[in-house]
């Protein structure tokens, strides 16, 4: 139950930073559940391998780095999921800013795990 409340509510962050962000287009929705499950998917397989490929760059960046493949994959699931467009890597990259802090509010009014 905890797992749909969060995809849920990452659901409502992806509406909601769409409507911030100018560049960026999402069709209803439908189509920001299925941008949320891609980009859980994503998150889950592909970016911990970036990150473990990506580590010295990391480590010289302080952690920067991260913000770029965090861009990066957002432009990823933009090409994957039809409905949602991105228009370039600096939108995506304040997508990824924003839905990261917007997640983060959002996630302190889920019920935790105790």
């Amino acid at each position: 139950m905890n797992l749909i409340i969060r995809w849920l509510l990452a659901t409502i962050a992806i509406i909601i930073t769409s409507y911030i962000l100018p560049g960026v287009v999402l069709s209803g929705f439908w189509t920001a559940v299925l941008v949320a499950l891609v980009i859980g998917i994503i998150n889950a397989v592909i970016k911990p391998i970036l990150l473990i490929l990506t580590l010295p760059i990391n480590i010289l960046s302080l952690g920067l780095f991260t913000l770029v493949i965090n861009a990066l994959l957002i432009l990823l699931s933009s090409k994957i999921v039809d409905g949602f467009s991105v228009a370039s890597f600096w939108t995506a990259l304040l997508f990824s800013i924003i839905l990261s802090i917007i997640s983060f509010f959002l996630g302190k009014l889920a019920p935790s795990k105790k």
